[in-house]
């Protein structure tokens, strides 16, 4: 098992790996603060969601798609921070006071759902979802059920010089060179996030995967999974330099025993 911290400083065990990656070549945390967002004035009161109704939409997670939902209006765009937590599974909306198109489910592979916000608006918090097609979000109207923070951790990938950097509040804690996908299978480019932390029970190329909230663009599912793009070791470290993964990012074991590190929700700004 891999003990990972999280938001407010908890410690939780997240065991579960499930076939997710899309780049994995075989088949396959920190503590933030509050968030310091001004709240804006109200806006339209979300529309009740029946039971019956909640129980048919579909679930917002890395295995689902979301239809209907508005695109990230700016997926190049860096992200501030703040990760919001749904306490409870929460209908998602596709505008303020608009139709419920999804359900955030509280949990995600095991581990606690936290998402990044994106805009808040009159009571209402746009975020990214996890969900194909990538790039996808939706709005939660805010309430006492969901817990806020902000994360200072930020993790950059620029594919073209094989790079991964990870920061701290500005601060620099680690540059790797790293493996990314092929021409035919790229590493997806754009904002996301941090979904989850995984081990395996029998570790084979990783000690420890880290699922983001994008998918792979020429992959619909790769061992057995939705096509996840993740972080993750690699044994070979010829491979670090060069394209040669379905999509996922290869770090080296330093990189990733500093990722570990870095709180669920956090933002992953591909390039």
């Amino acid at each position: 098992m891999h003990v990972i911290r999280t938001y407010g400083g908890a410690f939780v065990i997240v065991g579960l790996v499930a076939a997710l990656t899309s780049g994995c070549g075989a088949s396959a945390k920190g503590t933030a603060g509050e968030a310091a967002r001004t709240p804006s004035a109200a806006g339209p009161k979300a529309a009740p969601v029946s039971a019956a109704r909640l129980a048919r939409l579909p679930h917002a997670t890395t295995y689902g798609t979301v239809h209907g939902a508005p695109a990230d209006p700016a997926p190049n765009a860096p992200l501030d921070g703040t990760v919001v937590h749904p306490a409870r599974d929460t209908p998602v909306y596709d505008r303020p006071g608009g139709k419920p198109i999804a359900v955030l489910p509280a949990k995600q592979l095991d581990g606690p759902t936290w998402v990044p916000v994106i805009a808040d608006q009159g009571g209402w918090r746009r975020v990214l979802l996890p969900s194909r097609p990538d790039h996808t979000s939706g709005w939660l109207p805010t309430d006492k059920t969901q817990h806020t923070a902000t994360s200072a951790y930020r993790i950059a990938v620029d594919r073209g010089a094989h790079r991964l950097t990870l920061t701290e509040a500005g601060r620099r804690l680690g540059a790797w060179t790293v493996a990314v996908g092929t021409a035919k299978n790229p590493t997806p480019a754009g904002r996301t996030f941090l979904l989850a932390s995984l081990s395996p029970p029998k570790p084979t190329y990783s000690k420890l995967i880290l699922p983001l909230g994008t998918h792979s663009n020429s992959l619909d599912s790769f061992g057995g999974g939705p096509g996840t793009v993740a972080l993750h070791g690699w044994p070979d470290k010829s491979v670090f330099g060069h394209d040669v993964s379905h999509g996922c990012v290869r770090t080296p074991p330093a990189a990733l025993g500093t990722l570990s590190r870095v709180p669920l929700g956090s933002p992953v700004q591909i390039t």
